[in-house]
């Protein structure tokens, strides 16, 4: 059998069964709908539906796809190990009897063991937008009604697939930023523009609070002309109120997914932005 090519990591994980820091994986809070399948071979082995939250620091199912996870006793001779049936990939381990939810199960899964394939929706629209250090920025999209996702990352630069030491380091042009898939059916653009500019200071030119530098300014990179429309018509209305508004428009480019590490950052940490704030402006 052909299997992925791995990672070192991965294959620390899912060939030699490591296990992944809690609360560092991907999938910890990922709420779309769609079908997670093995990192190894691509067997699909869990639904969105069957996800929950345990609060253990990784991904929690209560049930399988059926025959595609196999148990078996894990090397401690006290717990059971998870792998996947077609190519004997680690998983995780899983425990009985928690009372989480009505099936007594938990598969505790490492996010790296995984891919996500998320269910093909025409009513969710992604929008991008840069306000300072992007863990803020997440931090209020991922709670409006309608944002059905979050991800933070880079763009606007030079440098293909930029870390986040090479971003910090300021000569590579890219922008921290927020990629946001919000429901049309929910929401709608002009609530995400509004909410981008009411939880940050727009006037600020070096970047956003105490975090200088150029990948903190602010910027909405806009994905039609439509949208483009939508930001200026309330960059007007804040220029009519009396503002010296700074965010810049571009067209939206490569979007950089940042490190797991950073992704839904404050959510992890249990704690609130320190250089944003939401202040009611519209």
């Amino acid at each position: 059998m052909k299997y992925n090519e791995l990672t070192p990591e991965e294959e620390r994980v899912i060939v030699y069964k490591g296990t992944e820091y809690p609360y560092t994986g991907e999938y910890v809070n990922n709420k779309q709908s769609g079908t997670y399948v093995c990192k190894r071979c691509d067997a699909p082995l869990y639904k969105s539906a069957d996800k929950f939250d345990s609060h253990c620091g990784w991904p929690s199912f209560d049930d399988e796809i059926q025959g595609a996870v196999k148990r078996v006793p894990d090397a401690d001779g006290s717990r059971t190990e998870i792998i996947c049936t077609n190519c004997g990939a680690h998983l995780g381990h899983v425990f009985l009897g928690e009372g989480f939810t009505d099936k007594e199960t938990r598969h505790c899964v490492n996010s790296i063991s995984l891919k996500f394939i998320p269910d093909v929706n025409k009513n969710i629209h992604k929008a991008y937008f840069a306000s300072g250090c992007f863990w803020g920025t997440e931090y209020y999209f991922m709670k409006v009604k309608g944002v059905k996702h979050t991800t933070v990352g880079f763009m606007g630069g030079h440098v293909d697939n930029p870390t986040y030491e090479q971003v910090c380091q300021k000569n590579t042009g890219h922008l921290e930023l927020t990629e946001v898939e919000y429901d049309t059916k929910q929401t709608n653009y002009d609530e995400m523009v509004k909410l981008f500019f009411e939880t940050h200071d727009f006037t600020q030119t070096n970047g956003q609070g105490p975090d200088i530098g150029p990948q903190y300014l602010s910027c909405i990179f806009y994905s039609t002309e439509e949208e483009k429309k939508i930001a200026e018509k309330y960059i007007a209305i804040l220029e009519s109120k009396g503002f010296k508004v700074a965010t810049m428009l571009k067209p939206v480019s490569t979007f950089w997914k940042a490190e797991d590490y950073h992704q839904q950052y404050y959510e992890h940490k249990g704690s609130t932005p320190y250089c944003h704030s939401y202040k009611k402006i519209f």
